[in-house]
């Protein structure tokens, strides 16, 4: 039996719930105008962007979407994005290598930074002393050092910092948290997430330009802060392969889920962290595995019971892609998949059920009486129940991310995404990096955003 929320339906009761629009604890909330008029002219938001690769585009291509907001500058290290720039947005497009030339630009409101992740920090840090709002693309750190340092600026300089995982945004999402809340599948003990791929563009080999060379590349400043290394194109292009600059799976990928499960549950995150995997089929000189699985625990607070996750993420599947979310608890289970969130429940029978034919026959019919005396009616299969709550055909997390970002840059209003909740999805993505690295399991206190001892007896 399977029941199909009204798409209106949906959108009603997410409105109604508030949840997609929750601030963090001690921050005010947020508003939204949601209305898709014209913005006056002097709430008009001039952006740039860092990294005009994949991700960079379409961040790009999705904040221009929303009225008001105008592209005036772009800056990467490969002159090809840059002339793309101008061919997209016009010649007016104000181009350069070097991104401090742009935000030193007074006519910059906000900046996308969509480089690769290890100049995520140093970006956001500088933006963020020059006066500038930032939405930084996950994870928002290369390094756990990195963390507290962009923390620290943002409340220091008391910029806006929303980091690109969009699913705090989401209906979708939010409708799962509305669900959780209301105790639909019981209490919570185990969470399984996956996102599976089988093409060559999923497992980043992505394409690498004829016209690479050391003319059209500023490759000492790709290079940054990793460890230098001669001029090799395929690092640039297909930088996620390559610990120096990215953090593999676990960065581009677990880090979406730690973010959804963390906005739906209120959860600071994990204690310990256990990983393993291995490179089983992309063997291109990559450096980092393309089929990972991790376990976490999360121990009891005051928004949920203890739970243990389960994370997986495999490059070769021969089914293709697919990915979902289990949240599974002793009444049900909730789903989120293909944009939507399916309440799944199977009554329990009305009685436990026996073993007693291992029992002498005397024993089994003395055990037999008082058990019918206790449970009367015979045990039934109960049909499963299904309810799905559809978001409507067209929407756009995404876009309603870059919606609430810039609604906060306009009103100041705190982000649920900002540098902390930030942090608290990346550090246990890159934790998983080192267990499985390492080869051991990890411990941090998510509390206090800071490595710390395994403790059995905290889970």
């Amino acid at each position: 039996m399977t029941t199909r929320t009204s798409r209106r339906e949906f959108i009603r009761l997410t409105a109604a719930s508030g949840l997609v629009l929750a601030a963090p604890a001690g921050a005010p909330a947020q508003t939204t105008t949601g209305s898709g008029q014209e913005v006056p002219p002097g709430e008009r938001l001039q952006i740039a962007t860092f990294g005009l690769g994949i991700q960079g585009l379409n961040d790009t291509r999705t904040a221009l979407r929303l009225p008001g907001v105008e592209l005036v500058a772009v800056a990467d290290v490969y002159d090809g994005r840059l002339a793309l720039a101008k061919e997209t947005w016009g010649d007016h497009i104000v181009t350069s290598r070097d991104y401090r030339e742009v935000l030193a630009r007074p006519d910059v409101d906000a900046v996308i930074i969509a480089t690769p992740d290890h100049w995520h920090a140093r970006m956001a840090i500088d933006a963020m002393k020059a006066g500038k709002d930032v939405y930084v693309e996950k994870p928002i750190v290369q390094d756990i050092e990195e963390g507290r340092p962009v923390i620290e600026t943002e409340q220091q300089t008391r910029r806006i910092l929303q980091v690109g995982s969009q699913r705090v945004s989401s209906m979708v999402y939010a409708k799962a948290r509305e669900l959780l809340r209301a105790g639909a599948i019981g209490e919570l003990n185990l969470v399984e997430a996956w996102m599976n791929r089988n093409s060559a563009n999923g497992a980043w080999q992505y394409s690498i330009p004829p016209d690479a060379s050391p003319a059209t590349i500023d490759w000492d400043r790709f290079i940054g802060n990793a460890p230098k290394r001669p001029f090799e194109p395929i690092r640039l292009f297909r930088w996620r392969n390559y610990r120096d600059y990215g953090t593999g799976i676990p960065g581009d990928l677990f880090v979406h889920l730690f973010t959804g499960i963390h906005f739906v549950l209120d959860s600071l995150g994990p204690t310990r962290v256990m990983a393993t995997g291995g490179l089983r089929y992309w063997n291109d000189g990559r450096d980092v595995p393309d089929v990972m699985l991790a376990l976490l625990d999360y121990p009891k607070t005051a928004t949920h019971p203890p739970f243990t996750l389960s994370l997986k993420v495999n490059f070769a599947e021969g089914g293709g892609d697919n990915q979902a979310f289990r949240f599974v608890g002793p009444e049900g289970t909730l789903t989120i998949a293909g944009g939507a969130v399916t309440l799944t429940k199977r009554p329990r029978a009305n009685e436990p059920g026996h073993t007693s034919d291992t029992f002498a026959k005397a024993t089994q019919q003395a055990f037999m009486k008082e058990y019918r005396d206790k449970y009367p009616e015979r045990a039934e299969l109960r049909p499963t129940r299904e309810e799905v709550f559809a978001a409507p055909s067209g929407y756009n997390e995404s876009l309603e991310h870059f919606r609430t970002f810039f609604d906060a840059v306009r009103t100041r209003r705190a982000v649920v995404e900002d540098a902390a909740f930030g942090y608290r999805a990346a550090a246990p993505a890159l934790l998983t990096n080192e267990s499985y690295f390492e080869g051991k399991p990890v411990g941090w206190d998510p509390s206090r955003m800071q490595r710390a001892d395994i403790k059995r007896d905290s889970l």
